[in-house]
């Protein structure tokens, strides 16, 4: 129901050890079969951004291949930065994935079409356990 485009995922989770993290791959379908990602540390700035996004496999895709325009990857990059700034603004969520991602012609954006969002547990008095 919305104008094809490339499928991409994006998250972002709380990892123990080092804090922040966001993750950016190959998505829809075939991120389980691809395992195409690339994590960082959040914060980070947008040219570690890109330099995440390029370590994928997909990332040619994104640059256009046989006579397809080139995507939107600043578009993609701003999702990477937003999502990260989500995780670490706010303590109460431990995880977020968005897939797909769908990454229009340069210029003309993304669309989420799904995300799930975890909580860290909660006790009974809205303490944050974890």
């Amino acid at each position: 129901m919305i104008t094809a485009g490339t499928e991409t995922i994006v998250g972002a989770r709380r990892d123990k050890v080092y804090g922040p993290i966001v993750m950016f791959g190959t998505g829809g379908i075939y991120v389980e079969v691809m395992k195409d990602v690339s994590f960082r540390s959040f914060p980070m700035s947008r040219n570690e951004a890109l330099g995440m996004i390029k370590e994928t496999k997909s990332y040619p895709i994104l640059l256009g291949v046989r006579g397809e325009a080139q995507k939107d990857i600043e578009g993609v990059v701003d999702t990477v930065i937003k999502l990260g700034a989500v995780i670490k603004r706010f303590p109460d969520i431990s995880d977020i994935e968005v897939n797909p991602v769908v990454v229009y012609e340069q210029g003309k954006g993304v669309k989420a079409l799904d995300v799930r969002i975890l909580l860290s547990n909660v006790d009974r008095g809205g303490e944050i356990n974890g």
